[in-house]
């Protein structure tokens, strides 16, 4: 197979001129979203880039230290981008949802590279792309879990609030909430894989099938990345709010919302 194609800054500047379709027709629906699509672009961009350029450095100059480096910076903005996002859970939840996103994001990263790829976790080629598409759907999931149990909790206060007074245990009235929620974080990672092969070529074999690998091998390692997201996001909700949720009322079962 041929290598891949490499974009000159005009071929790659040319992809942004979608952007102004984009900005057109949110003008045109008056979606006051102009302001948010344009610095997201830019941030995107820098952001990439600056990737680019330190994993450049890192696969040329491999060590252990650098991985280590990276994936902890990886974890660190997970958290933060998912707490930012769910301001109004109390301080244990919060420290529930960091363990949780680290440590199952962790799990998942060395038992795919160590027990399905095989190879050293201090392999920057494989550990680093492989940890950024788990730990970004995983901070995704939790953002969404976590999301819709807040909302969920807000809009039917006054319902949980009669059945407090009707004698019903907090254990009870949010086990259903939190049931609820990781059903819904989990449903974007469930229709992406109805969908794959056939309506959509994902990412990962995207990339690897333009880099030259095999469509077959690529296949291979995409089904297995697919699995390896949809525990992810499934072990990481699923403790963050089976956990969490716990920090919401005392010993006395007495709500603390």
């Amino acid at each position: 197979m041929s290598n891949v194609i490499v974009l000159n800054l005009w071929q790659f500047g040319a992809i942004y001129l979608l952007l102004l379709l984009v900005l057109a027709i949110m003008k045109k629906c008056k979606i006051n979203q102009t302001k948010l699509l344009v610095i997201g672009s830019i941030r995107m961009t820098l952001q990439l880039i600056l990737a680019g350029l330190v994993l450049t450095y890192i696969f040329k100059n491999p060590h252990p230290i650098f991985v280590l480096l990276y994936l902890t910076a990886m974890m660190a903005m997970s958290v933060h981008t998912v707490l930012s996002r769910n301001k109004g859970i109390n301080r244990n939840f919060q420290i529930i949802v960091a363990l949780s996103l680290i440590l199952t994001g962790l799990f998942v990263i060395l038992f795919f590279i160590l027990g399905v790829v095989g190879v050293s976790f201090f392999n920057p080629q494989y550990t680093i792309p492989i940890s950024g598409m788990i730990m970004g759907n995983a901070m995704t999931g939790v953002s969404l879990g976590l999301k819709t149990f807040h909302e969920n909790l807000k809009t039917q206060k006054p319902k949980i609030d009669t059945l407090l007074n009707m004698g019903a245990t907090p254990k009870s009235i949010l086990l259903p909430f939190v049931n609820k929620s990781l059903e819904t974080a989990l449903l974007p990672t469930l229709n992406s894989m109805l969908g794959m092969g056939i309506i959509s070529l994902p990412g990962m074999m995207t990339g690897q099938i333009l880099s030259g690998t095999l469509p077959t091998t690529a296949i291979l390692y995409q089904i297995a990345i697919m699995i390896a997201i949809t525990s992810v996001v499934c072990l990481a909700v699923f403790c963050s709010l089976y956990l969490g949720y716990r920090t919401l009322y005392n010993a006395k079962n007495q709500m603390l919302l």
